[in-house]
């Protein structure tokens, strides 16, 4: 069969590897091959392979930080699959760091260096080349999937997928030149990542604007837990920053306020190393309580030969910003970094559209809940990816289980029908692509970091919607408008989510709704009404 996979993240990368086995696939990516969030990934991949660790403790670990939202049973797999999954990587030939502490070995059983991160029990993060994890797996996947029978279209940028009697059978495209194509596909599999752009500030790069969420929700997928997005608490403060990885905060580093002051050891016990959202809020409590400045990271406590050797990468960075991070404190803020949300899938990665699958951070399997924890992502793509692949040519179960053993509410969501007009356009990383009709994504990023950000409350929620409605994207053009009718897309969708979770969880913290209600469902759901007008449906939906 034709599998047609959308993305070359991680997750991507390993269900191309794994499906060109027995299947035809085309890999469909909008950059170049190594353009994802995959090679923006500094700290590593969090995996249970030490003797003093287990699959049981890193699902503890991803349970609390996810804020009693995630999914048990998608949870287990991500732990229990991991450890074979990581030496997979390991077998292709990814260069992960080696321990030269001697003591290694009895502790962990093997010589691989660990780092630790926010709510992690064990030292379990293994890394590659420093704070490069992300790149290095990417470099080696790239060259396992040349050495297969895989066609590669890259600036090749999905605009809608192709559905009929209910089911995908094919992606429409904008080619490398920008013509429109319709590529034919027994399976689609989505793995596009995420959408940070739809916040002013975001570690994500360029290309991650939800073009395949909103691709799948507007062919009539359903979707889930949109509300649920990740702010990273460490963003180097400075025009263009990049993330400053959590792993320096796990390696000892502490964060300061104007005054010199830990702040943290008075939010939360575990101080700089509580969940990812924890951590966010106490740094935007700080930065408003000081007047706007920003908080500084002081790294300096663990020596210049450390972070040198530890975080070369991250030297070399704030170095270029204007800072010695061995001698001063840095500058950071929280910035858009993750959607807990995206595609409901099974654990296989199917979803509610026969022909359809969905893997990485589109996907939502229920794994990360209300709150991704450390390192997880790209065990995540690892993971489903594998399974997805396997699962493409199986038979289609006669119920299919959505975000697992959740009480999924499914709920229709009103879309104006487009008339879709493509044309030539330059490709991302090109001298035009920041040109052009800009107006639509700035005012989506302004409502979105204005009111839909780290903090919200019914009446910016109520004004951001409003607002958002006012909005229309052009789906004539090119990679650009088709980019910007995705994030407005989602940006609706997101807000409504927010203003439908009356209460605080993990990444959403509403301040008019502080506390979390036990009643709560664990997530809400939506699909276009265009497809179905059901206001509700059951969690087992129909295959």
């Amino acid at each position: 069969m034709h599998v047609v996979i959308v993305g070359s993240g991680i997750a991507g990368l390993t269900a191309a590897i794994r499906a060109s086995a027995v299947h035809d696939v085309t890999l469909v990516t909008k950059g170049a091959l190594a353009d994802s969030a995959t090679a923006y990934a500094q700290g590593g991949v969090a995996v249970a392979l030490g003797a003093d660790d287990s699959p049981t403790l890193h699902q503890a670990d991803t349970h609390v930080a996810a804020a009693g939202s995630a999914d048990a049973r998608a949870v287990e797999v991500l732990c229990s699959d991991g450890p074979a999954r990581v030496r997979d990587l390991l077998a292709l030939g990814v260069p992960f760091d080696r321990s030269t502490d001697p003591s290694a070995l009895d502790r962990y059983g093997d010589d691989l260096a660990r780092g630790r991160e926010a709510a992690h029990g064990r030292w379990r993060v293994v890394h590659a080349d420093g704070d490069a994890t992300g790149a290095a797996i990417e470099r080696t996947l790239i060259d396992a999937l040349h050495r297969q029978h895989v066609t590669i279209l890259e600036r090749t940028c999905l605009t809608d997928l192709v559905v009929r009697d209910g089911a995908v059978v094919g992606v429409d495209v904008l080619d490398l030149l920008g013509e429109p194509r319709r590529i034919d596909a027994d399976a689609v599999v989505i793995a596009s990542g995420g959408a940070g752009h739809l916040y002013r500030e975001t570690t994500n790069p360029l290309v991650a604007t939800g073009d395949g969420v909103a691709a799948a929700w507007r062919a009539g997928a359903v979707v889930a837990d949109l509300e649920f997005v990740q702010f990273h608490p460490t963003r180097l403060a400075v025009p263009d920053g990049g993330l400053v990885s959590e792993a320096v905060r796990g390696e000892g580093a502490v964060l300061r306020d104007a005054r010199g002051r830990r702040f943290m050891t008075a939010v939360h016990p575990d101080a700089e190393l509580a969940p990812r959202d924890v951590v966010a809020r106490g740094i935007a409590a700080a930065v408003r309580d000081q007047g706007g400045a920003p908080v500084l990271l002081d790294a300096t406590g663990l020596g210049a030969d450390f972070l040198t050797g530890r975080f070369p990468g991250l030297t070399r960075a704030t170095r270029a910003a204007g800072f010695d991070w061995t001698r001063q404190g840095v500058p950071v803020s929280p910035a858009a970094h993750y959607s807990m949300g995206g595609i409901a899938t099974d654990a296989e990665g199917r979803t509610s559209l026969p022909g359809l699958l969905a893997i990485g951070e589109a996907a939502c399997t229920g794994v990360h809940g209300a709150n991704r924890l450390a390192s997880n992502s790209l065990l995540e793509g690892l993971v489903f990816a594998v399974r997805a692949a396997d699962a493409v040519a199986a038979p289609r179960p006669g119920l299919l289980r959505l975000r697992g053993n959740a009480d999924l509410r499914v709920t229709s969501v009103p879309r104006t029908a487009d008339v879709i007009r493509v044309s030539r356009q330059t490709w991302p990383g090109g001298p035009d692509h920041r040109d052009g009709s800009t107006d639509v994504r700035q005012a989506v990023q302004a409502v979105m970091t204005d009111r839909v950000g780290l903090l919200r409350d019914a009446t910016g929620l109520a004004s951001a919607r409003c607002d958002l409605d006012a909005l229309t994207a052009s789906a004539t053009g090119g990679v650009r408008e088709h980019e910007d009718r995705a994030l407005l897309d989602l940006a609706r969708l997101v807000a409504l989510a927010a203003e439908t979770r009356t209460e605080s969880r993990g990444a959403h913290a509403r301040t008019d709704h502080p506390d979390t209600d036990p009643a709560a469902p664990a997530s809400y759901a939506w699909v276009a009404e265009t497809v179905t007008r059901h206001i509700a449906v059951p969690q087992e939906v129909p295959a």
